[in-house]
């Protein structure tokens, strides 16, 4: 292990002899729960029990055993792993029965919380508002508009009508023409994240399918109404590969290959800028950047470099009165704001300084407007939005916060010539709230507030941040979330969250789920642990290739400083992450598992070395900075140093609730299940441990609302099951 996982001598020393006053009841009470949990088991039939066959995953490393490779069925078909899957999910629908009612009491409960028939705020573009709204009842929303100078509401697509036919479907990136009369999106039906184009004409109604299928998601138009621009996957990595112009309604061999990437670290992703006057294709590995840019008015046209990509130099920009505003980390970790004439582009040696680099301030974002820009940023761990005006950037000013911890974030802002500024706000205690804020005043307007029904009160919770010491010396901030009437005496129960990887942050945002672990005295918190950039570039930088163990330790220095501040019971704490952090839970479960009561890993990418060497598998090459590449003698032993499924061992673990969907596309369905194979054969304990695979979905797991909430009242049904057992 690579790190002390025992609490006995911890707890002792933080609570002295106050705990080893109680030591006997705490036994009492730990032997009652293992003996409820063994009865309950008791009660169950077999789990299941996957043959091993030997098979050599090779590397120029070295080679490996890997008995239950065979659950790795690319087609999705094999009849025996097909079984194997089902056989797990009726073993999770016999363990639920005995709690079946608690579960649908929390189904209940957080979908009765939920304005059933809401809208969201309307954005003006062009001569229309558009908005995205739900009718009671409908797991699925209905997008529409109305003429800003008045008149009857337009459905552009009804999802819950689209979807009625299909146990999983998504309507992805609802893309205007110019002229507003077409709308053109993508629809995935299994989950997997391969589109189709449709195309609906909104002056007659008619809906066409285009003939392009295994695109990514992203759109964009040429000015002439009729050229659309896709980017196609590769069949077997599923990677976005090839820019085609697409006429529409024209046979799939007709669409023009415009661009084809060649490099497999690199992702792709195009649009159109704020103004409309470009189509942008913009390329991103882990490392580095490059943007491609094309006038709508010549769609004919060749693409042009904005700058050549450079390893090192990441970089974005925005388009505004003849004058890209680019982001970029060119010599400035935490980025920097620079500008360039769109005569210009081609050469980094054009840009220019807007806004120099700071060490405490990260950039994660701009906004812009004819007379003003809106940064968002981060500093301290949270998210802030500064307004500076083109004129005079000596006149800035930061949007005021209601309280701490929160996240405030720019809105959809699509219209440029405006002073307004749409932002959200938002806080664990706090549901969303919509402002208009005015840029040249700083009055603001409050547009809508998420309602919450029931009997919520946000003057019931309390919310705070702490900072946890990590073995090294640093500070790691956690967001905290509790009930007013909080005991802080070390008897309450504890569900921590974190992610941790691809510079993605874990921000303190109202979540009305956690509401029902919250009102039955848990304390809810979210670690913002390394691997993350809650602060700044350093702290993802810190938690990825050769430091990743950081983003595992660091969790665990979280649970530990919670238990030792009175936060939370010792044998009361669960752990959930999802991805990536789903690797976290892995990882930490082997590290320090009975610093745990319980996890939730959801869709965990805990085969790491197996498919980083594997670049058959979807989306491997582009992890390669992210995680290192295995074929590397440094890399393949330090990944294989914390691998969750390669370091499984004898030893107890928490309980455990894993999920995947069997046609992920993100983490492929068999890592999950081959982890909880080789679990069952190698743990020690009596702990539940179930296994339940989405037949129908993919990474994102159920496309409806409510059955993405029911999922969410299962994690918490088997989390709450466990604490009463």
């Amino acid at each position: 292990m690579l790190k002390r996982s025992s609490l006995s001598v911890s707890i002792a020393i933080i609570l002295g002899l106050s705990l080893a006053a109680c030591s006997d009841q705490t036994e009492q009470q730990t032997n009652s729960q293992q003996a409820s949990q063994t009865e309950q088991q008791s009660q169950l039939p077999a789990p299941p029990d996957a043959v091993e066959k030997d098979f050599i995953v090779e590397s120029p490393v070295a080679d490996r055993v890997d008995t239950y490779y065979w659950l790795r069925d690319d087609e999705r078909k094999d009849p025996e792993v097909l079984a194997y899957l089902e056989a797990e999910n009726e073993y999770y629908d016999a363990y639920r029965k005995s709690y079946e009612q608690l579960e649908q009491t929390l189904t209940d409960e957080i979908i009765g919380r939920i304005k059933q028939d809401d809208s969201s705020v309307p954005y003006v573009k062009g001569d229309y508002e558009y908005y995205t709204r739900y009718e009671e009842g409908s797991e699925y929303p209905i997008h529409a508009r109305k003429p800003v100078s008045g008149g009857e509401e337009q459905i552009l697509l009804n999802v819950n009508e689209l979807a009625k036919d299909h146990d999983y479907y998504t309507a992805a990136n609802l893309t205007i023409s110019p002229n507003q009369n077409l709308l053109a999106y993508m629809v995935d039906t299994n989950g997997r994240r391969q589109y189709q184009l449709w195309i609906k004409d909104l002056t007659s109604g008619e809906m066409r399918k285009q003939s392009l299928d295994g695109l990514s998601s992203s759109i964009a138009w040429a000015a002439d109404n009729k050229t659309l621009f896709v980017i196609e996957n590769d069949p077997q990595t599923l990677l976005s590969t090839r820019v085609l112009k697409h006429q529409l309604d024209a046979p799939a061999e007709q669409a023009e290959l415009v661009y084809e990437e060649q490099d497999e670290s690199f992702y792709m992703w195009l649009s159109n800028s704020r103004d409309n006057q470009y189509v942008k294709v913009q390329m991103s590995s882990t490392v580095a950047d490059e943007l491609r840019i094309l006038d709508t008015s010549t769609p004919d046209a060749d693409m042009t470099v904005f700058a050549p990509r450079e390893r090192g130099v990441q970089y974005s920009a925005e388009h505004i009165d003849g004058r890209w505003i680019i982001r970029t980390d060119w010599n400035a970790p935490n980025f920097k704001v620079m500008q360039v004439d769109a005569d210009e582009v081609g050469s980094r040696d054009n840009w220019q300084p807007l806004i120099e680099h700071s060490d405490d301030v990260f950039i994660q974002g701009f906004t812009t407007f004819t007379n003003y820009l809106a940064i968002n940023e981060r500093s301290d761990g949270l998210r802030r939005i500064r307004v500076l005006p083109w004129q005079d950037f000596e006149q800035q000013r930061y949007i005021e916060a209601e309280e701490t911890p929160f996240v405030m974030y720019s809105q959809r802002n699509p219209e440029q010539d405006t002073d307004t500024l749409r932002y959200g706000f938002s806080s664990l205690k706090t549901p969303t709230k919509i402002y208009a804020y005015d840029m040249k005043t700083g009055e603001q307007e409050l547009l809508k507030q998420d309602e919450v029904l029931g009997d919520f009160d946000s003057s019931n919770y309390r919310t705070k941040r702490v900072w946890a010491k990590a073995d090294d010396g640093t500070e790691i901030p956690v967001s905290l979330l509790m009930r007013s009437d909080f005991e802080h005496d070390g008897t309450a129960p504890l569900y921590q969250y974190a992610y941790g990887s691809y510079g993605s942050s874990s921000d303190p945002y109202f979540r009305s789920t956690v509401l029902s672990l919250v009102d039955r005295g848990f304390v809810y918190a979210i670690a913002h642990i390394r691997g993350g950039q809650e602060m700044g570039r350093e702290w993802y930088e810190d938690g990825k290739l050769l430091n990743k163990k950081n983003t595992f330790t660091d969790f665990i220095d979280v649970t530990e400083h919670l238990v030792k501040e009175g936060y939370a019971h010792p044998d009361k704490v669960f752990a959930m992450g999802g991805s990536a952090g789903g690797l976290l839970m892995g990882a930490v479960a082997n590290m320090a598992p009975d610093l745990y009561r319980g996890m939730v890993a959801h869709v965990p990418f805990v085969d790491v070395v197996t498919t980083m060497l594997d670049e058959s598998i979807p989306l491997t090459t582009n992890e390669f900075d992210e995680w290192g590449n295995p074929k590397q003698e440094e890399y393949y032993n330090y990944m294989l140093s914390y691998s969750p499924y390669d370091n499984i061992s004898a030893q107890d673990y928490p309980a455990l609730m894993v999920t995947t969907g069997l046609h992920d596309s993100q983490v492929q369905y068999f890592e999950p299940a081959k982890w909880v194979a080789k679990l069952r054969d190698m743990k020690t304990d009596d702990n539940p441990l179930v296994f339940t695979t989405n037949m129908e979905a993919g990474h994102g797991g159920s496309s409806g609302r409510f059955s993405r909430l029911e999922e969410i009242a299962e994690e918490y049904a088997f989390i709450l099951d466990l604490l009463d057992n």
